[in-house]
């Protein structure tokens, strides 16, 4: 009796063992709670879900949510787009704000937004509710020289068709500083700009910079506009300045010049020195050789000699004078 007592409650508790691992497997309570729903999820289909390694729960409850919000989702296309990669709820959640706010969407345009890596369901909200975005600073110089800086909030909505393949903010907002930067380039007078500011948002906004994007340009408004360096009067000063630089370099080249010209000139004044100090040496010799020959007489010596004291005197004098010109 007590051996039959342990048997039964070993069965018992086998058996529990294997309920409580099948249960574990196929997932009961899920699909009564699609039942409940009104959806219709077979066991079989639940039970494969489990064999292809997909939590059946993913599955099954953005497909309740999507029944209730009156979409026509099949459970083979939630599956395949988990199986894929893709975020199964963001999706549903986008299908109903799409549904909603009567944006044509389908379920395969969603998924492929959803497998591009883009958020699905935060576009179908900016879709509907735009979004503003802010340029950096941006620095632009007008014609005459004054540079002005800018900063411009772009409204965009996004565009649901172009989101796949399209340019995302940072080409939306590269392109308005670009336009920006043409707008204020092409102006003849920075006061043209700080007068009429919408000047920059219509010529930007009419040039197309939402072409190739996933978004729509709704507006380009301008928020602040300040006037900053005069880039020209800077830019004039530094070529003055590289212009003196340059006329400096060339000076003390010709200064450079002009001593090696005057080093050469005392140069060649000594030698020439040189030379008449060699001829003045000679001259005694060759008036003592004509006085052995008989060439010059003595009358002639004191002559010369005569007329050598005399030019030494008027040189004397000359310098005398000269120097009591100076003075004055």
């Amino acid at each position: 009796m007590g051996a039959g007592f342990i048997a039964s409650i070993l069965i018992i508790f086998l058996v529990l063992i294997g309920l409580a691992v099948i249960f574990s497997f196929i997932p009961v309570g899920l699909w009564i709670s699609a039942l409940a729903a009104g959806v219709r999820v077979g066991i079989i289909t639940l039970i494969g879900m489990r064999l292809r390694r997909v939590p059946p729960a993913k599955i099954v409850n953005p497909l309740i949510k999507s029944d209730k919000a009156g979409l026509n989702v099949a459970v083979n296309q939630l599956e395949a787009h988990y199986l894929a990669g893709g975020n199964v709820d963001g999706v549903v959640n986008a299908l109903i704000a799409a549904e909603r706010a009567a944006i044509p969407l389908p379920f395969e345009r969603a998924a492929a937004i959803d497998l591009a890596g883009r958020d699905v369901f935060q576009a179908v909200q900016m879709s509907v509710n735009p979004k503003v975005l802010e340029t950096p600073l941006v620095s632009a110089v007008a014609k005459d020289g004054i540079e002005v800086k800018v900063i411009a909030r772009v409204t965009v909505r996004a565009n649901i068709d172009r989101l796949v393949g399209g340019a995302g903010e940072e080409t939306i907002l590269a392109r308005v500083g670009e336009g920006v930067v043409t707008t204020v380039g092409s102006a003849d007078n920075h006061k043209q700009v700080l007068e009429n500011p919408d000047l920059i948002s219509q010529t930007v906004l009419s040039k197309g910079l939402d072409a190739g994007t996933a978004f729509e340009i709704l507006s380009i408004d301008i928020a602040d506009v300040d006037v900053g360096r005069n880039i020209g009067a800077q830019l004039q000063t530094d070529q003055a300045e590289a212009d003196k630089r340059i006329a400096q370099a060339k000076a003390e080249e010709r200064r450079a010049m002009a001593v090696a010209r005057e080093q050469e000139m005392k140069a060649a004044v000594q030698e020439m020195r040189a030379r008449v100090v060699e001829a003045e040496a000679q001259v005694p010799l060759a008036m003592s050789d004509a006085l052995r020959q008989g060439k010059l007489g003595v009358m002639d010596y004191f002559n010369i000699q005569n007329l050598l004291a005399d030019t030494q005197m008027r040189d004397a004098l000359s310098k005398m004078n000269s120097g009591r010109e100076d003075s004055r």
